[in-house]
Order: structure tokens, then C-alpha cells, then sequence
């Protein structure tokens, strides 16, 4: 990918929470990217416990929250309980993988339109998506990151379900699969991610984000030749993500995903 003009700030990391190994936000590394018109994004990511020289190892592209939102560089980790189930999925242990993650500042959203709106056209690519898109054209190249290019996955609930949805529809080739939590996306693109594979999941209860986004994303993939998988849970609320992140399915699922080119 060509890469912007760009600054790559580092922070150090702080001293250990008390927390478990896997469950400790230092073991994502902080970072600040800044573009050459100023444009900061902060950003944690983490490998995968054991790296192999020579190796290469899938990447998960996490979308956080409302809840995530803010400055302090650890609200995109802790959001929803994330930190928690991936390393009760065992991302870094058993399944090898890297994450990273942005973090929106308060105030902002990944994808510029309403949740409460029942559809929306693609919107002009929100200031975080475009700086994410930008990290993460700096953390492929980056030959110290062994990054398996046909193995990068999307993620996001909420308000990070619209920021996977729209990252997919935005740059389709970029991902692997993608999973996206209770969000929403533009259904006249279904066509653009027909041919990704993707697991949509959400509560049919949930009265934020109607599940209604859902659906019709997964239909509009179908009626364009896609075989999407849907999960929509009975009695669910806006909290799909909880037995999302509890399925060993999904995680086998999203594993078993590689491009073919």
C-alpha cells in the first residue's frame, strides 16, 4: 500500500497493573500515529506470545466502541470486556494472532451517521477511519511486525460494528473475514463484500442499535451472490458481543479464513 507522509510517535509503556499476564493492558504496546497535517490517532497493538523468525501470523483490526471512546490510549482494549476475551480466546496463546486498535476520540465515531437511523448511504470516510487506514498501512510495512497479509481480520461492536462494516466496504481486499457486533453498514455495497467472508451477529432485542442493520446488510450480501453467515440472538439486548466472543465456533470460523491471492 503506499504510505503518507507520516510521524510515528512512541510511547513508553507504564509499569504492570497487577493484573493477569494476558488480561494486563502493557502488554499492548501504546503508540501515537501523527500525519504530516497533524492528525493523531492513538492506537495499541500486541503479538502473539511466541514468534517465530520467518513466520508469519494473522492480524485482527479490533473496531471499539462508544465506550472505548477518549484520549487515554486504553479505553479501545477495555472496551466491552475485549481485553478479556481475547485472551480468553486465547489470541496470543493458542491461535497466534496480533491485534491492534484505535482509538476514537470522545465525542467522534468511526462512521459518520446516526445509530438510531434504520440505513445509510456510505458516508465520506470518518477522520479515525482514515488515520486507522493509515496505521495500518505503516504496520503492514513494517517488516519487525510478521504480519500474515491473507490472514487480517476485522472486528467491531457497536459503534465499531458501523466501523467494521464500513472498513470492509471501503478497502474489501485489504481483509480476510470480518465479524461484524451490532452495527450497520451501507446496503447498496453489498456487492463490493459479496465474496468476503463474514459472520454478522446481533441481539434481536437490542434497542440501540435495531437489528434490522444486521439483516439487511446480510441480505443485500445474499441477493448479490455472497454467503454470509448471520447470528441473530433470542432475547439479546444491545451486549451481542458477550456470547460472540464466547464462541469457540466463531473463532475456529474466523481462523479457518485465508485469501486465496
Amino acid at each position: 500500500m503506499k504510505l503518507l507522509s507520516t510521524t510515528l510517535i512512541t510511547l513508553f509503556a507504564c509499569s504492570s497493573l497487577g493484573l493477569g499476564q494476558g488480561a494486563d493492558p502493557e502488554t499492548y504496546t501504546p503508540m501515537v500515529w501523527k500525519n504530516s497535517e497533524g492528525e493523531e490517532l492513538n492506537y495499541r497493538f500486541r503479538a502473539p506470545d511466541k514468534v517465530e523468525l520467518g513466520k508469519k501470523y494473522p492480524l485482527i483490526v479490533f473496531y471499539h466502541g462508544a465506550g472505548g471512546r477518549g484520549d487515554d490510549n486504553l479505553g479501545q482494549i477495555r472496551d466491552a470486556g475485549a481485553i478479556k476475551a481475547f485472551d480468553a480466546a486465547g489470541v496470543f496463546t493458542d491461535r497466534g494472532a496480533y491485534v491492534i486498535a484505535g482509538q476514537v476520540p470522545k465525542g467522534k465515531l468511526w462512521v459518520d451517521v446516526p445509530w438510531s437511523t434504520l440505513e445509510h448511504k456510505m458516508p465520506a470516510a470518518s477522520t479515525s477511519m482514515r488515520l486507522m487506514f493509515d496505521v495500518l498501512d505503516k504496520f503492514l510495512g513494517d517488516e519487525k511486525n510478521q504480519i500474515d497479509t491473507k490472514r487480517i481480520y476485522a472486528m467491531g461492536l457497536s459503534m465499531g460494528g458501523y466501523g467494521t462494516w464500513d472498513a470492509i466496504q471501503r478497502k474489501p481486499d485489504l481483509f480476510a473475514a470480518a465479524v461484524p457486533i451490532c452495527g450497520g453498514g451501507d446496503k447498496s455495497m453489498g456487492k463490493v463484500i459479496a465474496q468476503l467472508p463474514i459472520w454478522a451477529w446481533h441481539g434481536d432485542k437490542d434497542n440501540v442499535i435495531n437489528a434490522s442493520r444486521s439483516r439487511d446488510m446480510i441480505a443485500a450480501i445474499k441477493a448479490a451472490g455472497g454467503t454470509p453467515k448471520y447470528t441473530e440472538l433470542k432475547g439479546v439486548g444491545h451486549g451481542a458481543w458477550s456470547p460472540t466472543w464466547k464462541s469457540e465456533e466463531m473463532w475456529e470460523w474466523l481462523f479457518s479464513q485465508k485469501k486465496k491471492k
